[in-house]
């Protein structure tokens, strides 16, 4: 593990830190929405690392030590992260990387792997969805589980914690890492050990609620048939919010992309049980 650093990157600083040696091929990790670089655990990226891998983790922009904005008006929109991905190689001087998105960081690596296809020697996505009309929204996809839009029905989700209080925020991720876990048991220890280091690393973490109110891009769907790097599809069996079928459309529509199911893991960063599949999977690519 290297030391974190702040690179300035379109006009805002990223915080970034690395694992491996800067000479192996580089994999650069995209988390999901309102997610710090904390979400892909340090054990992780260390074992990636130990595959002869240089592997990149960073704070999207309104998350941990990067540049962040008032909470509901964001004054950039999701081509800015997908620039912020691609600045990140850029500050580093990487020519090209593996790139890894998970759930809304799946959406921007779509982006990075079909509007700059010279930065990317192979894709995997993770607990995402096709990305464009239709995405999640196709009707030939099938919709987000019945438990999970009771959920988002309640009043209760309107409300955050109050982000100054850290065992407030861990109560508050812990209880939606509840709602979109599948019959793998959470790992409750780790997860509070990575909210806690989210809220101690994050000046403002109330931020990364602006990533739910960012303009769409524009869709890149029609373009993943173009893609020629080697691609892996991760997804879950449970996943209530893109059920298992969307994961199934990506690998359909990504040429030659190799579909790996997660047996009960839901929407979710892979648990600890499933590390053996995901690491493996990943350097195989």
């Amino acid at each position: 593990m290297n030391p974190e650093r702040i690179l300035h990157v379109n006009g805002v600083d990223l915080c970034v830190q690395t694992f491996g040696s800067a000479s192996d091929p580089a994999l650069l990790l995209i988390g999901g929405a309102e997610a710090s670089m904390d979400w892909w655990d340090a054990d992780l990226c260390e074992r990636l690392a130990a595959g002869a891998r240089c592997v990149i983790r960073y704070d999207t922009r309104d998350t941990g030590r990067s540049t962040t904005f008032p909470v509901g008006a964001p004054p950039y929109d999701g081509d800015a992260l997908v620039a912020d991905a691609v600045g990140v190689l850029d500050a580093l001087g990487i020519k090209a990387a593996h790139v890894v998105g998970i759930s809304m960081g799946g959406g921007i690596a779509q982006h990075v792997a079909v509007r700059h296809p010279d930065r990317v020697t192979a894709l995997t996505l993770i607990s995402t969805t096709p990305d464009g009309p239709g995405g999640p929204d196709d009707p030939d996809l099938p919709p987000m589980s019945e438990r999970l839009a009771a959920v988002f029905a309640e009043p209760s989700q309107d409300a955050g914690p109050d982000w100054s209080d850290r065992e407030a925020v861990i109560a508050h991720f812990l209880e939606g890492e509840e709602a979109f876990a599948g019959s793998v048991r959470l790992d409750e220890p780790r997860l509070r050990r990575i909210v806690g280091r989210a809220h101690d690393r994050s000046p403002a973490m109330a931020a990364a609620q602006n990533h739910w109110m960012l303009p769409e891009s524009d869709p890149v769907r029609d373009g993943l048939g173009g893609i020629r790097v080697p691609a892996l599809v991760l997804h879950g069996t449970e996943d209530p919010l893109f059920p298992y079928g969307h994961g199934e459309a990506l690998a359909r529509e990504i040429p030659g992309a190799r579909l790996v199911p997660l047996p009960g893991v839901g929407h979710q960063m892979p648990p600890y049980e499933t590390w053996d599949t995901v690491v493996s999977a990943i350097l195989d690519l």
